[in-house]
């Protein structure tokens, strides 16, 4: 329930793959470590580091109520990926809910607002951080944190976008290996 990388500066209007491809060609660009991988909503493709749904399958919450069980391996997998998913979408929520400057930026210009976004993403953090309520939380999120630090910090990341035949095959081997067990 931390933000580790934000880009504030696109319009909403904007395409999911064409920020996503501008933050990993930045300087200060988004890594992500070879093994490790990000979940990412339908906007976006399955692609190398980014985990999407599978389209055309049931995915959201209220679809699995009133004891509908899944058919099949893609239905399986986006019914384990959708909580996932909702969990930064709780995230982005809880933001907005903490600082209400938020909820109408457009008054001010537009570094103003990439200032205002920032501030308030990196105090959210901080207070996540330092008011913690569940200490074996915290521990697990250390021991996990570390774990991607290390390798973050061996300099091996993803540096291309792109749709790749093996991470499809890969996502449709865990949905079966998910859908047998």
């Amino acid at each position: 329930m931390q933000f580790i990388y934000i880009l504030p500066r696109w319009e909403g209007s904007a395409t999911d793959g064409r920020i996503l491809r501008d933050a990993i060609t930045r300087r200060n660009l988004l890594k992500i470590p070879h093994g490790y991988y990000y979940l990412v909503d339908a906007g976006y493709t399955n692609e190398n580091g980014f985990l999407a749904p599978y389209r055309g399958q049931r995915y959201h919450l209220n679809e699995w109520r009133d004891g509908y069980l899944p058919t099949n391996q893609e239905e399986l997998f986006n019914m384990k990926h959708s909580p996932a998913r909702n969990v930064i979408e709780r995230c982005f929520g809880l933001l907005k809910m903490r600082w209400k400057i938020l909820w109408n930026t457009y008054c001010y210009d537009i570094s103003k607002n990439t200032d205002i976004i920032t501030a308030c993403a990196l105090l959210h953090n901080l207070i996540r951080r330092e008011m913690t309520i569940d200490p074996f939380e915290a521990t697990l999120d250390v021991e996990m944190e570390q774990n991607f630090r290390e390798a973050y910090d061996e300099g091996k990341h993803i540096e291309v976008i792109e749709t790749l035949d093996q991470w499809t095959a890969w996502r449709d081997n865990l949905a079966t290996e998910m859908f047998n067990s």
